[in-house]
């Protein structure tokens, strides 16, 4: 084909392309207005349809609401008539209260009215009885010869008379009772302690005596010029006495472990025979380890034979300290050995713990072991040391109560308390010297003078009575049982005393008359 042919044909495709598209086009369009105007007359049927249903809801709701209207309307009538009904009856009973009131006021003012009346005639007769009461005072006064208040005072001086008579009555019978049951539980608990912890007792002293062979040994104790002595005395702490006395020599210190120290190397001096500086530093350096040797096995003996386990080794050191340590002439190591077993014993007895009894018994008098290094009295000394090693606070309480110096408030602090005397009242068990004892028998009698209405008093039986003669004239018989009881409070304050001290109160009735 020629090229014009081939063009002439793509261009006749092309316009049948066209032509095609065209008409697909115009189809289209007229299938699409088809389309709407159906759909138009579809929307407008929908329409009417729901313009109908709409009316017919409409008027339906109308009816309803009216249908309502009416029956709230009826409801609403009905209820009104009830409360009108209600306003009605409560408006009559209104009225009937309010005529009720009216009534009852009247009746009020009547009564106010009658009491005013009564009042006014009360006050009248006050008034006249005030009158004759005086009239009667007055004659009274006149026929006794006391006033008002002097009359009061005689009844009341009556009344204080016999309630001390029957309070004293009644003191003396309660007293006696109480007295003689608790004598008998506490005499029987005692005397069973007593009897199942026997203990011997020696004598202590609070000198040390060494012996000589014979008396030249006191010249090489001495040492040229003194200075054997010096050196002694300032290794040990010890004064000695080297006087008149034959092949003795004594030692005399306030510190008992520095006092056996100073014994112990002297007698090792002796038996050694070289005295001078250089040896009797060698031998106080060995007497001292030998004392604390001694003072640890005493303590742990002291341990073993209470069975009080769980002590601190510091305690136990200073518990065989005690070994050389007096009271009284008591040796206080075998003194506290035994307030422990007593106080175990009564513990028992009483049904109270008695590892903790034998344990405060023990300790009760562990100050003394350094009250001569330490300011205070060994019953602070002793509280001080059982708090420092973490004893418990009812060992601590007993301990700082066993002398009275704080009121016992726990069963041990009693048992301690009453173990301590019974070891200490035992006999032989402790002496006191003269001058001591006649210093205590002074302050009992003065305590005793220090009464109103006391004449003379006495102080017997080595001080374990005081006997006291009182003035009849200022003190009765009533009195006599207060008087005595006031006596034995002051004394247990005041004074220190081994036991108990019986206060014996006597009242002596005279009649005197002279034939002439």
């Amino acid at each position: 084909m020629s090229t014009g042919q081939i063009i002439t044909m793509i261009v006749s495709i092309i316009v049948t392309a066209v032509v095609f598209f065209l008409l697909g086009i115009l189809y289209r369009k007229r299938v699409s207005e088809r389309e709407i105007q159906s759909a138009e007359e579809e929307a407008k049927r929908i329409i009417n349809e729901s313009i109908k249903t709409a009316e017919n809801k409409r008027r339906e709701a109308l009816l309803e609401a009216k249908e309502e209207i009416h029956k709230s309307r009826s409801e609403y009538e009905r209820e009104v008539k009830e409360r009108r009904a209600e306003l009605q009856k409560q408006e009559r009973r209104l009225q009937q209260k309010e005529e009720n009131l009216d009534k009852k006021t009247d009746a009020l003012e009547k009564k106010n009215d009658q009491l005013t009346r009564k009042l006014q005639s009360a006050d009248e007769q006050q008034e006249e009885i005030e009158k004759v009461k005086q009239e009667q005072l007055s004659t009274l006064e006149k026929i006794s010869g006391y006033t008002v208040e002097e009359a009061k005072q005689h009844i009341l001086e009556d009344l204080q008379t016999e309630v001390t008579h029957e309070m004293a009555v009644k003191i003396k019978e309660s007293e006696l009772k109480y007295k003689e049951e608790a004598d008998a539980k506490a005499k029987e608990i005692i005397t069973l302690a007593i009897q199942r912890c026997a203990a011997d007792h020696a004598s202590e002293v609070t000198v040390s005596v060494v012996p000589l062979p014979n008396d030249e040994m006191k010249g090489r104790i001495i040492g040229r010029e003194g200075r054997n002595i010096r050196a002694i005395e300032t290794l040990t702490g010890v004064d000695l006495i080297i006087d008149d006395t034959p092949e003795a020599i004594t030692l005399s210190s306030f510190d008992p472990v520095r006092r056996e120290v100073a014994r112990l190397a002297l007698e090792k001096l002796i038996q050694d025979g070289r005295i001078h500086p250089a040896r009797i530093e060698e031998m106080v350096a060995k007497a001292q380890r030998e004392v604390n040797a001694t003072i640890k096995a005493e303590g742990e003996r002291a341990v073993f034979e209470t069975n009080v386990h769980g002590l601190h080794p510091d305690i136990i050191k200073l518990l065989g300290r005690m070994k050389y340590r007096t009271s009284y002439g008591q040796n206080v190591l075998s003194h506290s050995i035994e307030v422990s077993h007593i106080s175990g014993l009564i513990a028992s007895e009483l049904g109270v713990n008695v590892a903790v009894a034998k344990r405060a018994g023990l300790l009760h008098d562990i100050g003394k072991a350094i009250d001569h290094e330490v300011e205070g009295s060994h019953v602070t000394i002793g509280v001080d040391l059982a708090r420092k090693y973490k004893e418990s606070e009812e060992v601590v309480h007993a301990i700082e109560a066993h002398h009275g110096d704080v009121e016992p408030h726990t069963v041990i602090a009693c048992i301690v308390q009453a173990a301590d005397t019974i070891s200490a009242a035992r006999p032989g068990a402790r002496r006191e010297n003269i001058e001591n004892y006649v210093k205590r028998l002074e302050k009992l009698e003065e305590v005793t003078k220090s009464f109103s209405g006391v004449e003379s008093c006495y102080a017997i039986q080595a001080g374990r009575e005081i006997r006291i003669m009182v003035k009849p004239e200022e003190v009765s018989e009533d009195e006599m049982v207060l008087l005595a009881r006031d006596i034995a409070k002051k004394i247990e304050n005041e004074l220190t005393y081994p036991g108990q001290i019986k206060v014996h109160v006597l009242r002596e009735t005279k009649a005197v008359e002279y034939a002439k």
